[in-house]
């Protein structure tokens, strides 16, 4: 591996971490669950302390265990790529959290995106009954137990979700592009927005030393979002450069 392109994968490498690290588009969901004893401020510094404590336990032990195995040629997915394929349990096992894991994860993010596309179109034609009606459904042979059922609401997502699946088949970029949303995201979502609104309700005045800290913290953290945008770009046209869909192998 040369320099400059071990230079790209580092900035790439850290688009990736800012994508696993950056849970403030959930967040306001994940409050709004929350009970009110104790406080939610409370209970959430707690479990962000421990759920990022224990993330990046994990993920130092990825990422250590996998470069020390394979150094610059160890696979974007260890499970699925060209790492290794013994013990099959060990691997199966693995693959049933993953999927266990990604269907949580998949309805927590995609619950924002659900929930403004739904209220917009309830307000923009809040006459037609197929998007504001509900449908109660009763369940046969389980003592009449009944749901309520808006067919917008199945539509909608079964086609969300599908659609995102497909492309999600069709691109063969996973590591290249998580980076690239996450630089994309990290900034504004994780560091800029949540700085400038403590900056507002705890009143820091302009200049002083606090504001001075929190500015240069944003700062430093928008040119690590600038470096891994330009690893994630750098690694998306070297992918597209090597990358052969209808090449038969051999």
């Amino acid at each position: 591996v040369s320099e400059a392109e071990r230079f790209w994968r580092i900035c790439q490498a850290i688009g990736d971490i800012a994508f696993a690290y950056a849970y403030s588009t959930v967040l306001i969901e994940i409050q709004d669950t929350l009970k009110s004893s104790p406080a939610e401020n409370k209970a959430m510094k707690h479990a962000s302390f421990v759920g990022v404590s224990t993330t990046t336990v994990f993920y130092l032990l990825c990422g250590c265990v996998g470069y020390a195995a394979f150094r610059e040629h160890a696979p974007g997915d260890l499970l699925s790529g060209s790492g290794f394929d013994h013990p099959v349990w060990l691997l199966n096992v693995a693959n049933v959290c993953m999927a266990i894991h990604l269907i949580g994860a998949y309805q927590v993010f995609a619950q924002p995106i659900f929930s403004l596309v739904e209220s917009s179109c309830r307000q923009r034609w809040p006459e037609v009954k197929f998007v504001t009606m509900d449908h109660q459904i009763t369940i046969p042979f389980l003592g009449g137990t009944s749901f309520q059922v808006n067919w917008f609401r199945v539509v909608w997502r079964s086609a969300y979700v599908a659609v995102t699946t497909v492309f999600a088949t069709v691109l063969p970029f996973f590591n290249v592009l998580l980076a690239l949303i996450g630089a994309a995201s990290f900034w504004p979502l994780t560091v800029y927005f949540p700085i400038e609104m403590y900056i507002a309700r705890a009143k820091v005045l302009k200049f002083s030393f606090s504001w001075m800290c929190l500015q240069a913290l944003s700062l430093v953290c928008l040119l690590v979002s600038l470096v891994a945008a330009a690893g994630s770009v750098a690694g998306l046209i070297q992918s597209l450069k090597t990358y052969r869909p209808f090449k038969n192998e051999v």
